[in-house]
């Protein structure tokens, strides 16, 4: 699924469900040691995910451990991401003297709860998202804003090396092109994205990938 929202430089790999076969590396079970058996599936299914990516590049199996703020640690001279939602496990990794980074997020079609979008929408994006809905109301646009801001930060993170808030940055949806674009509201190595999005089989999915270096 993740594939078709990704340019031919990215590699990546995605599963429906999770394979309680998964072994994970020592470094990797430290991270999930007192997770609740759901999440600890969750986590190794994505793992497996991340290495058939690695694969895809040529690179044997490592482990790929949880660096600052949770971000996925890579093996030199590559960039990726990491989601995983109710129902999808996903990543997307690329060489990094081809792809500057990668973000990708994957959730349920479903609306956010109630006073979630009051947090993370500007007035403008939530009149932009109103118009959406009326025109089509089989995609949960407030879901898929959501989704677009993490994969968001997930490219912005491994760039700026800081957090970024949900008002940090600005979404604007294209609904009939399938794409969305980023404009960033603080000052750092990048002042924008653009990005894909999809809807299917219950989900929504985003995902960025650009070989714009930082200014």
């Amino acid at each position: 699924m993740i594939e078709a929202i990704l340019p031919a430089s990215v590699a990546s790999a995605d599963a429906f469900e999770d394979d309680a076969g998964v072994e994970l590396f020592p470094e990797e079970e430290a991270v999930v040691a007192r997770a609740v058996a759901g999440r600890r599936r969750a986590f190794a299914t994505a793992r497996a995910c991340a290495r058939r990516a690695l694969a895809e590049l040529g690179l044997p199996a490592v482990a790929i451990g949880r660096g600052e703020r949770g971000a996925p640690l890579w093996p030199a001279g590559v960039v990726g991401s990491i989601t995983h939602c109710d129902g999808y496990r996903a990543s997307a990794v690329a060489w990094s003297r081809d792809v500057a980074t990668v973000g990708i997020d994957a959730e349920p079609n479903g609306p956010l709860p109630e006073g979630v979008l009051g947090r993370i929408a500007s007035d403008g994006e939530a009149a932009h998202l109103s118009e959406l809905a009326a025109a089509d109301p089989s995609v949960c646009w407030d879901r898929l804003l959501f989704c677009a801001k993490e994969a968001t930060y997930k490219a912005w993170f491994p760039l700026a090396q800081r957090w970024l808030g949900f008002r940090d940055a600005t979404v604007t949806v294209d609904p009939e092109g399938g794409g969305f674009s980023v404009r960033l509201l603080v000052p750092g190595p990048v002042t924008g994205f653009t990005g894909r999005w999809l809807a299917g089989r219950g989900l929504v999915a985003t995902g960025i990938a650009t070989a714009d270096r930082p200014e």
